[in-house]
């Protein structure tokens, strides 16, 4: 059996590929599936597919319509998602990902430092597991596979 992980989170540094090489080391039969990592791409995608907006407010919307949907599509398929909150970046996209994930009703695993324990309280309330490190977090999904 092979599980889709959704990896939510900033993507401004090399999480995702930590996530993906702790799984391999334990041969966890995962997939993973991610926002658009390059920002860049991200930011631009609106006016790439609609042609030049009229302001940055637009050019903005565009992007993110066309963001929102690929993140829908990719999680609608996901079996697991997991969040990743760090110290560095604002985490707003986190914050909406895990919540939508969430009210889709898919199994979510939240990554935070103790230093947001406060902050994301009631999302951790809210997820399945909420666990500090990457490595809780691949012990979590290896757990389903005893």
């Amino acid at each position: 059996m092979e599980l889709v992980v959704y990896l939510a989170g900033q993507i401004h540094d090399d999480w995702r590929d930590e996530v993906a090489q702790k799984a391999k080391a334990k041969n966890l039969p995962l997939k993973f599936v991610a926002p658009q990592t390059d920002h860049d791409r991200s930011d631009n995608i609106g006016e790439a597919i609609l042609g030049k907006q009229p302001s940055n407010l637009y050019k903005d919307a565009a992007a993110s319509d066309i963001n929102n949907f690929r993140t829908q599509v990719l999680m609608q398929k996901a079996d697991v998602v997991i969040a990743l909150f760090g110290e560095k970046y604002r985490q707003w996209n986190t914050a909406m990902d895990a919540s939508m994930a969430i009210a889709m009703n898919k199994p979510t695993i939240i990554i935070r430092p103790e230093s947001l324990i406060h902050p994301l309280k009631e999302l951790s309330n809210k997820a399945n597991v909420t666990v500090e490190t990457v490595d809780q977090a691949i012990d979590v999904i290896s757990y389903i596979f005893e």
